[in-house]
């Protein structure tokens, strides 16, 4: 089965990617804008199926299908509801509010795979459709950890917070007080937790909060080392590959 993802956001892209290779699914190909994905649609076979956010980073992704005729079964992934009637005039699958859910997400798809050729084309079930705008919901991001401290609990309000890292196996937030600790999140289920303008993640070990960056110079291979208002614990280095985002990210 072929299958591709048109998100923006790269680190949501990443996770569904992986999802789907859980429930072994292979997706090879992730395009991140309209101008992409039009121009990838014009040059290679469609897929069976895509995963389509909706608000990408140059518009609405159903400028896609204004300017290609597309038949691919689509399953759209995204933090707003007001485009479900849109969806619904499409190929659609299923209708996935972000943070998607694993469950929910094997539904979607294992209702892709019941379905014959004949079937695929507009298979949403209106009366959900219905249910998402009356009942409409936001996109919520963090707002705040609560961190053990000894025998206490601890509010961390996220503005407070400078940078999330790894260490020892081990996340750890770094307060704008100098202060380190220990959550329960890895940073990879961090990604859809936090909002995406705020905080990027410059490598593998780092989160950093774009009102926390002092400085930037320019570091070896071609990276970036960042500093921060106060964090120096180790350097926070902006990995290669993750660069050209990063700076992107900045604008």
């Amino acid at each position: 089965m072929n299958i591709i993802i048109i998100e923006d956001e790269k680190p949501s892209a990443r996770r569904l990617q992986r999802m789907l290779t859980s429930l072994d699914f292979e997706t090879n190909t992730m395009l991140h804008s309209v101008e992409e994905s039009i121009e990838w649609f014009q040059n290679n076979e469609h897929p069976d199926l895509i995963f389509l956010d909706i608000q990408l980073s140059d518009g609405l992704s159903f400028e896609i299908f204004e300017a290609i005729d597309i038949n691919s079964a689509v399953i759209f992934t995204t933090a707003y509801d007001e485009y479900a009637l849109q969806a619904f005039k499409l190929n659609s699958i299923d209708y996935l509010l972000k943070p998607i859910d694993q469950d929910d997400l094997k539904k979607a798809v294992t209702k892709f795979k019941e379905l014959t050729p004949q079937k695929q084309a507009v298979t949403l079930d209106f009366n959900d459709i219905k249910k998402l705008l009356i009942n409409p919901i936001e996109r919520e991001y963090k707002k705040r950890f609560s961190v053990k401290v000894g025998q206490h609990l601890k509010l961390i309000n996220i503005e407070d917070i400078e940078c999330f890292y790894s260490e020892n196996k081990g996340t750890y937030a770094y307060t704008k007080e100098g202060r380190n600790y220990l959550l329960d999140h890895t940073l990879d289920q961090l990604e859809d937790e936090l909002e995406p303008h705020t905080f990027f993640r410059v490598s593998r070990k780092f989160f950093v909060n774009i009102n926390a960056i002092k400085d930037m110079v320019s570091y070896t291979n071609s990276r970036l080392q960042i500093k921060l208002n106060h964090y120096n614990e180790q350097d926070v280095i902006v990995a290669r590959e993750r660069v050209k985002d990063f700076k992107n990210w900045l604008e």
